[in-house]
């Protein structure tokens, strides 16, 4: 039996903040003892123990797939290094986005659509990674066919979500569509004229085609399906209809706010919240925030910016552990997984995270999966050293 015992902890609790131990039997949490430290034991030298952090979203893999123009690497090493990463980071369950779509303009970073090859290769690569890892479907909802390509989806257990990224152009994030015409003018051999004539065909064809149908047909009650950067009340209420019940970085605060009267979770970009305003110019995670509309923060792009978002939220008056249930129990409840992760709850798997504070960010310093060591790095500071207040 795998038995671990960590002691002279700050353990973040659902709902409270504790001094003590937390013993691990094999894979699960055996039991939690507040006010109990222990000669014996990992010492964790007063630093935070949280539930590993779950991300319901990045793009991490295609930054090491295709880090500049025309410098490809292989899947095995872009995987590898995501993972070691995302652990660094406290990470212990990812959800990579990959694109499915018959778009093969983007072959470098997205694998020109074809999710399926990407899946196949997450099917291998994930049995001996370090961390837990599933597939973010960011699926086009305007293409067809698709009852082949939804047949054959159904084999894989890598499949975490599936969320609808509807990309007519001048629709949702990006509107201007002279501005389009302009970036895809400046990219080609084409006159803005020319692009434009292009885009008006691509709007013409993609409306014609919605496949959300039958996404639901096949995957609704068996996956967490999404939607994406929606925009409008329309826009939400279409993804409620067709089956989704997570709200992905809505871009407007009527859209944030709709989907939460019709009772969809809502997942806002950590980096968003750590920088205080998106990068687009969409909603702001903060004024989301403060609303009371966000339920979980996702990496978008960033790892860091998870852990990060947590520290600032507790640093902005948050309790500690309303912070991490953010990044770790409503993930796990959206997922609906919640019964097995998410929490510093006794019979939950036993994926941990260790972290102290260093000016104003977090440090990683141990990360456990299924209760076994996967990440040990540098030495641990005494606690007067941190600066985040105990929630």
């Amino acid at each position: 039996m795998n038995r671990l015992l960590l002691t002279n902890a700050r353990l973040v609790l659902p709902d409270r903040v504790v001094e003590g131990s937390l013993v691990v039997a094999d894979d699960r949490i055996a039991d939690i003892l507040p006010d109990r430290h222990f000669a014996e034991g990992v010492d964790l030298h007063g630093q935070w123990l949280i539930p590993g952090i779950i991300d319901l979203h990045t793009d991490y893999l295609e930054k090491e797939i295709n880090p500049r123009p025309k410098t490809n690497f292989p899947l095995p090493l872009a995987f590898h290094m995501m993972d070691q990463r995302a652990l660094a980071c406290g990470l212990t369950t990812v959800l990579g986005g990959v694109r499915f779509s018959n778009d093969r303009s983007k072959e470098s970073t997205l694998w020109g659509g074809n999710g399926l090859a990407l899946a196949e290769g997450y099917e291998e690569l994930r049995r001996t990674a370090l961390a837990r890892h599933y597939l973010h479907v960011r699926w086009d909802t305007n293409f067809e066919p698709v009852d082949d390509l939804l047949a054959a989806m159904q084999r894989f257990e890598c499949l975490g979500n599936i969320v609808y990224n509807e990309n007519i152009p001048g629709e949702r994030q990006f509107q201007d569509l002279d501005e389009l015409a302009r970036k895809r003018a400046a990219r080609g051999d084409k006159t803005v004229a020319e692009a434009r004539a292009e885009l008006e065909e691509r709007i013409a064809i993609g409306r014609t085609i919605n496949n959300r149908a039958k996404v639901k047909a096949a995957f609704a009650g068996k996956l967490c399906i999404g939607s994406h950067d929606d925009t409008t009340v329309a826009h939400v209420i279409e993804a409620k209809d067709m089956g989704a019940t997570l709200a992905e970085m809505p871009t407007s605060l009527v859209a944030a706010r709709k989907a939460k009267e019709l009772g969809l979770e809502v997942c806002m970009g950590a980096p968003n919240y750590l920088r205080g305003g998106s990068h687009c110019g969409n909603l702001s995670a903060v004024e989301a925030l403060e609303e009371g509309l966000v339920d979980a923060f996702c990496s978008d792009y960033h790892f860091p910016s998870l852990l990060g978002a947590v520290v600032k939220m507790a640093a902005h008056g948050h309790s500690l552990a309303q912070a991490v249930r953010t990044v770790t129990l409503h993930p796990a409840r959206i997922l609906g997984r919640e019964a097995d992760f998410g929490s510093l709850t006794v019979g939950k798997k036993a994926d941990l995270v260790a972290f102290h504070v260093r000016d104003t960010h977090p440090v990683v310093t141990a990360a456990w999966v299924d209760g076994r060591l996967k990440l040990q790095v540098g030495v641990p500071v005494s606690r007067t050293a941190e600066a985040v207040a105990s929630g």
